[in-house]
């Protein structure tokens, strides 16, 4: 599924990444990077150290 996607690629980088990065990596769409991210975030799987940025927690 896409949070899997997104999450491998946000556990590879090692850095906080924008989802546009994240979706450039992933080749997935914005859209559905950001849905993503939401519910990752939501999980607790992945946290925003600053501003429009994601990290794997």
């Amino acid at each position: 599924m896409n949070e899997e996607k997104v999450l491998a690629a946000l556990v590879e980088s090692g850095v906080p990444m924008k989802s546009a990065e994240v979706a450039e990596a992933t080749g997935l769409p914005k859209a559905e990077v950001d849905k993503a991210i939401k519910n990752l975030v939501k999980e607790g799987k992945a946290e925003s150290p600053k501003r429009c940025f994601y990290a794997a927690k």
